[in-house]
């Protein structure tokens, strides 16, 4: 492992500048540079482009600069913005001239969570999110299993038991009579909970005599303690040697469909957990050499922020490598850590019990077990330069980071940017320590709007008032960072930003907002999925805002959001996508 970290070091070599030091060396202003005959590379005209640059703050809440008419780009960086009359000034004859047509823009939105690899297979897996019954989704496994040949495993799922009308787990027994001959291993949408079928628990080696795994539940029949086939947080490890990994080809097909997924959703950047892993024969294989040959081939159309499990950090420090390392397209130097389950799942830690099951708190994840074994690994990595991003979902186990970054935050805690990834569920006490310890609040605000049709049953209306707080994390002075954890939601910023703005949960019960007080304004939202997400990767100097000297990412859309009521932010969609001033998507 670290003959191959030294070959990433390697590989990435020329690129090592941080952000912070190239994005001084190229923010230029725009009257400082003489017309040039040729012209600039592009220019976009006729636009109402939303710059996302502050230009003041006010209490907890930003204020933004008015919008501009057009946009120039130079070298794959904004060059200058402002009127049509002045843009057109920077036109010569090699510019490239795209006129707007008066529709809006807006920088490249930066999901600051999301599995793209997973998100990637899972578009060319089943997928069985929509399916709003028992019979339905057994029937999609069906149609899924008739498709392929026997022995192929079926993985993927996202499915969803809160969308049943009876809202009960399902078991092994209810697939197996459709799926005799290929193995099962498909997600709960939320990623915490996996169904397998008997035959891939045979291959597997599960069966009653298993034991439970520390971190995770076997689900089992109560009568014959038989597993029912779900296994949680991690207990689905108990399948990992027994799923073959796809070839080289497979991943580069999945990769192909993820970004063109990107592409047309206008995400410019991800901020991605990843794994750093050997192949049989000791080669690297995975995802970030696949990532570097389509950057050096020419067809990678995302920026990548990788963070790898924090069991990765001692490797990646021998190796040199610390926050925000690599080239404009790819990046690493952050671990992540899991500290607790899911809500959804009941495996979240909370301090009072599930009110739909007195008996349960949820549960820490081993490395927190005790604290201070997380401890020392958060403060290893953290003198090694190593970015920290911790999942925390439940009240407990966001509390429980907060005292750790605390004690290893020293005199100047906010340098650090430690992330707690989700933080849904929050005291109200904490939010000023997440403030103070300049702690990121790395959120998705589309969860709200799906666990917000059932997450009143699992901790009651209490606890709910003070989950997925977006508003209560602004007025703490909390960064705040928006992503969608795809695949567990859709890849779309624009149904984050209609979450945030509306709170309307997706079973139609709060047209009005699900606890309206924790609302944002249209610019918060955008400025959490763009500047806000370009901070949480150490890369706010880079990218996040249209700048002159950033990168020339944008988004144009086909509605202006400022001028459309909330509810139709849903329905907007990208027409053209820029990445590095280069058009990779434009709606047929």
């Amino acid at each position: 492992m670290h003959r191959i970290l030294l070959s990433i070091v390697s590989m990435l070599g020329i690129f090592m500048v941080s952000a912070q030091d190239a994005g001084r060396s190229n923010a230029i202003a725009a009257n400082d540079i003489p017309r040039l005959s040729r012209g600039v590379d592009l220019v976009l005209v006729n636009g109402k482009i939303w710059t996302g640059e502050p230009v003041s703050k006010g209490g907890a809440r930003q204020n933004f600069g008015p919008r501009i008419e057009a946009v120039a780009i130079s070298n794959r960086r904004f060059f200058a913005g402002g009127t049509d009359e002045e843009i057109r000034n920077y036109i010569g004859k090699q510019t490239q001239v795209i006129d707007l047509g008066g529709r809006a823009a807006v920088p490249g939105f930066i999901d600051d969570h999301v599995h793209f690899m997973d998100g990637s297979f899972q578009l060319l897996t089943v997928d069985l999110k929509d399916a709003h019954s028992e019979a339905e989704f057994v029937r999609l496994l069906a149609e899924k299993a008739k498709s392929l040949p026997s022995g192929r495993w079926i993985e993927g799922g996202d499915w969803d038991e809160e969308a049943w009308p009876d809202a009960k787990l399902p078991t092994r027994w209810m697939i197996d009579a459709v799926t005799p001959n290929n193995p099962v291993f498909i997600s709960r949408y939320d990623g915490h909970a996996t169904l397998a079928n008997s035959l891939a628990l045979k291959l597997a080696g599960v069966s009653r005599e298993t034991k439970d795994v520390p971190g995770g539940v076997i689900v089992r029949d109560p009568k014959s303690g038989e597993p029912t086939g779900v296994f949680k947080d991690a207990a689905q490890d108990l399948f990992a040697n027994a799923i073959p990994r796809p070839t080289e080809a497979e991943f580069e097909e999945a990769l192909k469909a993820g970004l063109a997924e990107a592409r047309r959703v206008g995400v410019t950047s991800v901020e991605d957990i990843t794994v750093i892993e050997d192949s049989p024969n000791g080669s690297f294989t995975g995802e970030i050499q696949l990532l570097r040959r389509a950057e050096l081939e020419g067809w990678l159309t995302c920026r990548f922020y990788e963070i790898s499990p924090i069991a990765d950090w001692k490797r990646l420090a021998d190796a040199g490598i610390s926050h925000n390392m690599g080239s404009d397209f790819l990046k690493l130097g952050a671990v992540k850590a899991f500290a607790d389950g899911s809500l959804g799942s009941r495996t979240a830690w909370m301090f009072e019990p599930f009110d739909d099951e007195p008996n349960n708190s949820g549960l820490p994840m081993p490395i927190l077990v005790p604290p201070s074994r997380m401890e020392g690994e958060v403060r290893g990595a953290d003198a090694a330069g190593i970015q920290l991003a911790v999942h925390a979902i439940g009240d407990r186990a966001n509390a429980e980071m907060l005292d750790i970054f605390t004690s290893v935050g020293g005199q100047h805690p906010a340098a650090r940017r430690f992330r707690i990834e989700h933080a849904q569920h929050v005291r109200p006490q904490d939010f000023a320590r997440f403030g103070k310890l300049g702690v990121i609040a790395s959120m998705q605000p589309y969860h709200a709007i799906d666990d917000g049709r059932w997450a009143e049953k699992r901790i009651g209306h209490e606890r709910a008032a003070s989950s997925y707080a977006w508003r209560s994390m602004l007025n703490e002075g909390v960064h705040l960072a928006f992503g969608t954890d795809w695949p567990v939601a859709p890849l779309n910023p624009l149904l984050g930003i209609y979450a945030a703005v509306t709170r309307a949960t997706l079973d139609g019960k709060h047209p009005d907002g699900w606890f309206v007080e924790q609302k944002l304004t249209l610019e918060e939202a955008l400025s959490a999925y763009t500047a806000g997400s370009a901070y949480a990767a150490f890369q706010e100097n880079e990218k996040g805002s249209i700048s002159p000297g950033k990168l020339a990412d944008m988004v144009v859309l086909s509605d202006d959001l400022f001028s459309i009521p909330p509810e139709k932010i849903k329905d907007t969609h990208v027409v053209l996508t820029l990445v590095g001033g280069r058009v990779v998507y434009q709606e047929k």
